[in-house]
């Protein structure tokens, strides 16, 4: 028998089979040349003043205790010679009776799997010029850290490509804009907490004498563990835990291990199983206990109580009925921002020190603050940010120069 919050929460991304999206579609020949009426040159904007001070310790510490979940699955048929993920397939209820499924699959790159379009069109996350861009934007809205979606090596999510292999272009670019690199690591096929902990050991020793490889405080890696709960916490207790045989922790590998909390009886299970934290991911208020908004305050208590780090998702809003048709129950309307600015408030009441977005590009749910155009296809008109094609932006760097103030007060710095 399912708990309630299993039943609520199989329609959104219960299991890595209802995590894809096949996409594709940037515009793109060669790095840097663009067809397609040159879409993405005309998008790719100069830099932005960046408002983040003159690069000093403090200005730049500040913006470290903001993460983003960031996905590097898109491909474009131009730029890869195949689409991944912008032409994700509609995906079946589980219930028959309730399935609507208006057609198998998008095709990019005017028909994408998103209520949204993006300024850049469906591009390839391998394109540099698109990279350089993101990192340019996420400077500009005073982000420092990306918690990139990651599956080990020889793994993917079912319509996604391998993304181990693209990591190095991505912390080059970057640490071009002094942004850090975390890793968001995703429930690939056959995962125990033994093989997680093989693939942090995995991480380490291949990415963490990067300049742009994040460190908590400095001093140790910090690792989210997406669906955390679906591994029994005595399991984790086994390789996390301080009093366990084969503990990681006081070795070369020792880390910072955030988990998943959805139900809020996880809290207990995270803490016994010698997890450092736990974070929310879901931009969907009242959707699951650990997202909804009105219980992140006991949530920080229970954390502080216990020398816990909470790290709150705050998200603009959520939409995924582009990719499951009979979802509409749990969207999150934007209006107009007031949704973000309700969830980023709420987040900085507690006395949590480290807030994440969700997200940067997860365009299948809906849930993206990278911009975004207004758009139609000929069969569907998107969704859009009005406009302004950067409000999430400029709103995310003015609610991010409001938590530096909160942490400048507290004298609470976390690089």
């Amino acid at each position: 028998t399912q708990s309630t919050w299993e039943l609520k929460l199989s329609p959104i991304r219960y299991n890595v089979d209802d995590r894809v999206l096949s996409i594709d579609s940037v515009l793109v020949k060669e790095e840097h040349e663009f067809t397609d009426d040159n879409r993405i040159n005309d998008a790719i904007q100069p830099d932005r003043d960046i408002a983040i001070g003159d690069n000093d310790d403090k200005s730049m510490t500040c913006n470290y205790n903001i993460h983003i979940f960031y996905y590097m699955w898109y491909r474009s048929l131009n730029h890869d010679g195949r689409w991944f993920h912008w032409n994700h397939d509609y995906l079946h209820h589980w219930n028959p009776q309730l399935d609507r499924i208006p057609k198998l699959k998008h095709e990019p790159p005017d028909d994408v799997a998103s209520t949204f379009y993006p300024v850049l069109g469906a591009y390839s996350s391998l394109n540099k010029t698109v990279l350089e861009q993101h990192m340019s934007w996420l400077r500009s809205a005073r982000i420092g850290v990306i918690a990139v979606s990651w599956y080990p090596k020889g793994t993917k999510d079912p319509n996604g490509p391998e993304v181990d292999q693209d990591m190095p272009l991505l912390f080059d670019i970057a640490d071009k804009y002094n942004i850090k690199v975390t890793f968001h690591i995703e429930p690939f096929k056959g995962r125990t907490a033994e093989s997680t902990i093989s693939a942090i050991k995995y991480i380490i020793n291949s990415y963490s004498s990067h300049p742009a490889f994040y460190k908590y405080k400095n001093k140790r890696p910090l690792f989210y563990i997406y669906d955390s709960y679906l591994i029994d916490w005595q399991s984790w207790r086994s390789v996390l835990h301080s009093s366990s045989k084969h503990s990681i922790r006081q070795t070369l590998y020792d880390s910072v291990f955030i988990g998943l909390l959805v139900d809020i009886t996880h809290k207990r299970g995270l803490l016994n199983a010698g997890f450092d934290g736990f974070y929310t991911y879901f931009a969907t208020d009242g959707f699951m206990q650990g997202s909804s908004i009105g219980n992140w305050q006991q949530l920080s208590d229970f954390a502080s109580s216990n020398s816990l780090i909470f790290i709150p998702s705050v998200g603009p809003g959520y939409d995924d009925t582009r990719v499951r048709a009979w979802n509409s129950e749990n969207s999150r309307d934007r209006n107009n921002g007031l949704y973000y600015r309700n969830s980023f408030q709420k987040a900085m009441e507690t006395s949590s020190r480290i807030i994440s977005i969700t997200s940067w590009n997860e365009w299948h749910e809906g849930t993206q603050i990278e911009p975004s155009k207004s758009y139609n296809d000929g069969e569907y008109s998107y969704l859009n940010y009005g406009e302004n094609s950067s409000f999430y932006l400029d709103e995310t760097s003015k609610y991010v120069t409001e938590f530096c103030e909160i942490l400048k007060n507290d004298n609470f710095y976390v690089k």
